[in-house]
């Protein structure tokens, strides 16, 4: 038609805004601005980005997410944004990292605690099967353990035998106080302290024999924490920890006599807690004396009814034998990563009865071998001797009053009976017995825990095979003390309750 004039068309491009507005944010649409966007909280700028076409689940040339951005940078909004925006939470980069591994490593300990409420694995494991602890862990990050070790107390023991060799005295103190055992010890016998030692990790080894580290212990071969140092070429280090054991080494102790110790210990630390954390309360706090006395029917205390001990504010600590302490619960713990995966496995509330300490001493010596009248054993990492029945141990007031072979079920072997060669010492101070088993530890007590009812805030002292009823009428009677659990069985049912060690945080 004559006299048309034609235009072209005016469409608008649907992303142009979108790309003019991140343009004025001052980022460009790229990855790196993503993610540097991600890391600075920019929830405006993230949201403008994915308008105008940034993929939400871009990766850098490692693999990393913006979600890892943002998780080490604490960038708790951005966190929240992804999240909904639907990348997975335990999204791994090339290396299998985590973005809670990358906030154990670089971010604070909100960020991990916030992560983990939103069902981040505290179990998951990188391309090393290291797992979030292991790697804070490595970095010296003892900020780190008080929130990841209430999801893997499994692993409590095997993290302080690594923070021993890596010499991370301030790891060491936080893994002790929430359930990792200064008593492990690795398949060939090893404990936390011979490897600080063999690794010349002056300040570790002070931190573990600042919390009841023996170094008497010995190894398989008999060697103990002085000679591990010793031949790594550590003498200073060597030289603080030898000496000749004194007599007292060598007492013999009855398990009642450990309560007040373990009390006074638990308090100890949940002064220093307090110090930290404002939320552990002070009521527990104080130097009342506490009767340590035994339950009904059993033998033992002062003639007044009681050995007065450090302890918090008038509370009484007995023996469990024959105690009737609160309801003991049975109840699943939630599943790590579920809707109900905001709290811990095993929190607190899910076990009335909480095991607050565990103690054993070790005797500076080893049984090696027994004939019929006499054994052969090592004193403090020397020479083997040879003692007959009758005769008094080296530099000890321990005399060897029997020898003799039995059959025994342990744990080791599956519960089959074995035979195991056993000698009985007596300490001529206390007129107290005890049997050593050879080729085991020589402890001078039963190991022993102190469970703390959570209803009453009264503490036992539980040991291998007492009973006690529960307050709504069970009866259980406790199948094994170790270092970081209790294990106790529901008579009727059969049942069994692991119960954890928790430090005062726990």
């Amino acid at each position: 038609m004559a006299g048309l004039t034609v235009f072209p068309s005016c469409k608008k491009d649907p992303g142009a805004d979108s790309r003019e507005a991140v343009s004025d944010a001052g980022y460009q649409l790229d990855q790196p601005a993503f993610f540097r966007a991600a890391e600075s909280d920019d929830l405006k700028a993230l949201d403008e980005m994915i308008d105008a076409g940034m993929e939400v689940a871009v990766r850098d040339a490692t693999g990393r997410t913006a979600l890892h951005a943002a998780a080490g940078a604490g960038a708790m909004k951005a966190i929240d944004f992804l999240l909904d925006r639907g990348l997975e939470v335990d999204v791994r980069n090339q290396e299998g990292t985590t973005p809670l591994m990358e906030a154990v490593m670089r971010s604070t300990p909100e960020t991990v605690r916030y992560l983990l409420r939103q069902g981040a694995d505290p179990r998951a494991k990188d391309d090393e099967s290291f797992k979030p602890l292991m790697r804070a862990v490595k970095a010296g990050r003892s900020e780190m353990v008080g929130e990841l070790a209430p999801y893997v107390r499994e692993d409590l023991d095997d993290s302080l035998l690594a923070a021993a060799i890596l010499g991370e005295a301030e790891v060491i103190d936080e893994l002790t106080n929430f359930g990792a055992s200064i008593y492990a010890r690795l398949e060939d016998g090893r404990t936390p302290l011979m490897l600080a030692a063999q690794k010349g990790r002056a300040e570790a080894a002070d931190m573990l024999l600042a919390i009841g580290a023996n170094r008497f212990a010995m190894d398989g071969e008999g060697r103990m924490a002085a000679d591990y140092a010793r031949e790594a070429g550590h003498e200073a280090l060597a030289d603080r920890l030898a000496g000749e054991p004194r007599e007292g080494d060598f007492e013999l102790a009855e398990p009642a006599e450990l309560g007040g110790e373990m009390v006074a210990q638990v308090m100890e630390e949940t002064d220093r807690s307090a110090v930290d954390d404002p939320t552990v309360a002070d009521a527990d706090a104080g130097g009342d004396p506490v009767d340590v006395v035994p339950a009904a029917g059993q033998g033992g205390g002062s003639p007044g009814g009681g050995t007065d001990v450090p302890s918090p504010a008038g509370r009484e600590v007995v023996m469990l034998e024959g105690a009737t302490v609160g309801p003991v619960s049975t109840e699943a713990a939630p599943a790590v990563g579920s809707a109900a995966g905001t709290a811990p496995p095993e929190a607190p509330e899910s076990a009335p009865i909480v095991m607050r300490s565990y103690r054993e001493r070790e005797l500076p010596l080893r049984v090696e071998s027994t004939t019929e009248e006499s054994v052969q054993l090592r004193v403090a990492g020397g020479e083997p001797v040879e003692v007959a029945k009758g005769e008094a141990i080296p530099g000890s007031s321990l005399k060897v009053i029997r020898i003799e072979r039995r059959m025994q079920s342990g744990k080791n072997d599956g519960g089959a009976p074995t035979e195991v060669s056993v000698v009985a010492v007596e300490d001529a101070a206390s007129g107290l017995e005890r049997e050593l088993i050879v080729g085991l530890p020589a402890l001078a007590h039963d190991p022993v825990a102190l469970v703390e009812d959570a209803a009453s805030g009264k503490y036992y002292v539980a040991r291998i095979g007492q009973r006690f009823r529960s307050a709504d009428g069970r009866d259980f009677i406790v199948g094994d003390v170790r270092p970081n659990q209790v294990v106790i069985e529901d008579m009727e049912s059969g049942e069994t309750t692991t119960l954890r060690l928790r430090g005062p945080r726990g």
